[in-house]
């Protein structure tokens, strides 16, 4: 009896850390060839999405590069069925100066763009992009302080027809005025939806041209939402502290 014992509980050890290892390489492949999770820590894209979203990237529509692998070992250089982004689209790329750190923001220029900044108004190759003023931005300052606030709405519409909104916390910003940047072959320019509060490709010795390659996908949809400054672990407190009109909508 007690042989018998011992040979069902080794067969039922070994079938348990057969299905472990099966689900572990499913999820390895959904996340390097599907979808992959992120959550959204900083405000620079206030108010299209807000810090406690967590969202699912498409792996697959931009093809592959090393970036698209866990750990991002330089197994090849370049993109595996390689399709560029649209302008408009919202990327999660690695940061050229330290390509451990995932980025997101909005693809505004394209290989061959000329993009400048003039009073706040964002030109396309020379041409101001549409812009329509909304009404004002109330909620969660994207401005940096803890308070409530209420900011500047655009809508703003790019020479494809991709229409998004932006938020401006301050007149004549810093990154409000710029030189022209031309983007290089083979690269895009980024830029957050808060345009007084990104990091992004206006600031060349932080971001800069981002480089095909270093994009990792594109933002889809949002999975979950939590209020700023609340745990995702902390279940207890979804019931108030849960987003539940930002779960499962499209990014767009």
């Amino acid at each position: 009896m007690s042989v018998t014992s011992g040979t069902k509980s080794e067969s039922g050890l070994g079938e348990t850390i057969r299905v472990v290892i099966h689900a572990l390489l499913i999820a390895l492949v959904i996340r390097t060839f599907l979808f992959q999770p992120f959550n959204i820590p900083s405000g620079s894209m206030k108010a299209t999405l807000l810090v406690g979203d967590y969202l699912f990237v498409s792996k697959y529509s931009y093809g592959y590069s090393h970036y698209s692998i866990p750990l991002s070992p330089p197994l090849f250089s370049g993109r595996i069925f390689g399709s560029e982004p649209n302008r408009g689209d919202i990327v999660v790329f690695r940061l050229p100066k330290d390509d451990s750190t995932d980025y997101i923001k909005r693809v505004i220029g394209l290989p061959g763009d000329r993009i400048q900044m003039r009073e706040g108004l964002l030109y396309i190759n020379e041409k101001p992009v549409k812009r329509e003023r909304l009404s004002d931005f109330i909620g969660e300052d994207p401005c940096g302080s803890d308070a409530t606030a209420r900011v500047k709405r655009w809508k703003e519409t790019l020479p494809n027809g991709v229409s998004y909104e932006s938020l401006d916390c301050v007149d004549n910003g810093f990154y409000d005025n710029t030189n022209v940047y031309t983007v290089p072959a083979g690269h895009f320019f980024m830029m957050g939806d808060n345009r007084d509060n990104s990091t992004d490709s206006r600031v060349l010795s932080a971001v800069g041209y981002v480089p095909f390659e270093n994009i990792v996908g594109r933002a889809q949809m949002i999975f979950f939402s939590i209020a700023e400054g609340e745990h995702a672990w902390m279940f207890w407190r979804w019931p108030t502290a849960v987003r539940w009109n930002r779960l499962f909508s499209i990014v767009r």
